[in-house]
């Protein structure tokens, strides 16, 4: 047991525990191959035997004479439910190293016991499962190259091919440099040049279910959403409800017309952002904002369109142009809205304002971080991170009015309040990628001139240098060039801190 106390202390306390517990695992694997004195052979089936290894639990059973009662329960569940969902994510991660068969026993022992199942476990455990079990389709391709499809293909070790694969990986000539089969063994469909004519393989169309949904980036005709004149009534309807909105005194008032609105935008048949665009909910005062949104729900939390289209009605044309902190009560609403509508909150919201076109402020930057940090699972947060740093402007899709286009970018505007923000994000306990991290790293040093003498922007480059070090390796000259055209407080700290590495 000793020998892998490195190994769940990474798990414990290493912020990018998946990686630096595959580089652990690799060096003790290579250890061991090299040296036949080792009386605890560290190799991946070993660390599965750990996992699995029966232990007694002994709980109070006031149902039995004894007061205390054994149960039987893996070692893993003997775990703190942090480590248990962190281990689980790595065995995710790495399942091609690992028996199927046993990660998938683990996974249903673990899922088995579903009542007092930590959430993040449970759905880890859901998602190891998912990895483990292969599709028929994937089966009958791999039998198509005269394969034993009845033998179950295991690597036990890290870095070790199939033995159906070795044979091919001698080749000179292979289709990709990752995949050891010649353009001959894949059939002519693979490397056809004709291939790149079949628009049906690369025509995918995102479709959201709501006419005039609005996502920058796709192309929408403005003329349907602002230009198609809607009937007389509903027009009369949406100007008595754009009144009332301006005149909204009671929060009592509120809850009628948010029901007005949401059954003409949805119960009618009508187009909701056309409808929007006239109501105009966005003026409303902040208390009775914030009993709109709370009465605009639609009964669906999976639902992507709608609630968006209230979010970016009435929450974030308010947040966009914010110069003061944002009302108690508003927020609230919001953070509470968007913890049943994740999806929604990302794209309506987190999106638009992290790209706002001036650069966000203090009073936006407190915004966002409350709903990150409050409505988003960190690994949410990673990923939303990637989108924003890695992502292209089709991956970076937001969602707005027309009307509010003009005071968003599509590209990030550096501030010293962005800063603040990414070192929020860092302290959270959020785990960046590879590639955020490259992409960060790449800003850092296009902008350490301009922001010199920031102190902002040094304490979020010490933040980046500590929470990511593991991941800055091949970084070290160019962080060190960057820092070294700064000037502030922290600025020899970094520098320590980088030569660490």
């Amino acid at each position: 047991m000793e020998a892998w106390v490195p190994l769940f202390d990474i798990f414990m306390n290493s912020p990018t525990p998946e990686i630096e517990a595959s580089l652990w695992l690799q060096q003790c694997f290579n250890a061991t191959t090299l040296s036949s004195s080792t009386t605890t052979p560290i190799t991946a089936s070993s660390f599965l035997s750990l996992l699995t290894k029966p232990c007694n639990l002994f709980v109070d059973d006031s149902s039995f004479s004894s007061p205390l009662t054994p149960k039987r329960i893996m070692f893993i569940e003997t775990l703190p439910g942090m480590v248990q969902s962190r281990v689980l994510s790595f065995l995710a991660l790495e399942n091609e190293r690992f028996n199927g068969k046993e990660l998938s026993k683990l996974a249903r022992s673990l899922l088995s016991e579903s009542q007092g199942l930590d959430f993040w476990v449970k759905k880890a455990a859901r998602d190891l499962l998912d990895r483990v079990s292969e599709p028929n389709h994937v089966n009958k391709w791999i039998s198509g190259f005269s394969l034993e499809s009845g033998e179950e293909v295991v690597g036990q070790e890290f870095e070790s091919l199939p033995d159906w694969l070795k044979d091919m990986a001698a080749g000179n000539d292979p289709l990709l440099y990752w995949l050891p089969l010649s353009a001959a063994d894949c059939g002519p469909r693979f490397y056809n040049d004709s291939l790149e004519n079949d628009e049906s393989l690369f025509s995918q169309v995102e479709e959201n279910g709501e006419n005039g949904l609005k996502e920058v980036g796709d192309e929408i005709e403005m003329d349907r959403v602002l230009n198609v004149p809607l009937e007389p009534e509903i027009e009369n309807m949406a100007a008595s409800l754009r009144d009332r909105v301006i005149n909204l005194e009671s929060s009592f008032k509120a809850v009628a017309l948010g029901n007005e609105i949401r059954e003409l935008c949805l119960d009618k048949g009508m187009d909701p952002f056309q409808v929007l665009c006239l109501i105009e909910p966005w003026k409303a005062e902040d208390e009775a904002a914030s009993v709109l949104i709370s009465h605009l729900s639609s009964g669906d939390e999976d639902e992507l369109a709608w609630p968006s289209q209230v979010l970016c009605s009435i929450v974030l044309p308010k947040f966009l142009v914010l110069e003061e902190p944002a009302s108690r009560l508003l927020l609230t609403s919001t953070i509470e809205y968007s913890k049943l509508h994740q999806r929604a909150a990302v794209h309506a919201l987190l999106f638009p304002l992290v790209l706002r076109k001036e650069g966000i402020n203090n009073p936006i930057c407190d915004v966002i971080t409350r709903i990150l940090r409050e409505c988003l699972h960190p690994a949410h947060v990673s990923a939303f991170c990637q989108t924003l740093l890695c992502g292209g402007e089709e991956e970076r899709r937001f969602i707005l009015l027309p009307c509010h286009e003009y005071l968003v970018s599509k590209e990030l505007v550096w501030t010293d309040s962005l800063f603040n923000l990414l070192h929020n994000i860092l302290n959270h306990n959020v785990h960046l990628t590879q590639d955020s991290v490259d992409r960060l790293v790449y800003h850092v040093r296009n902008i350490a001139e301009r922001f010199s003498k920031s102190l902002k922007f040094g304490n979020f480059v010490l933040c980046l240098v500590t929470k990511c070090s593991s991941l800055l390796n091949s970084h070290k000259n160019v962080l060190t060039e960057a820092v070294e055209c700064t000037n502030t407080l922290v600025t020899k700290s970094i520098l320590l801190r980088i030569a660490s590495l």
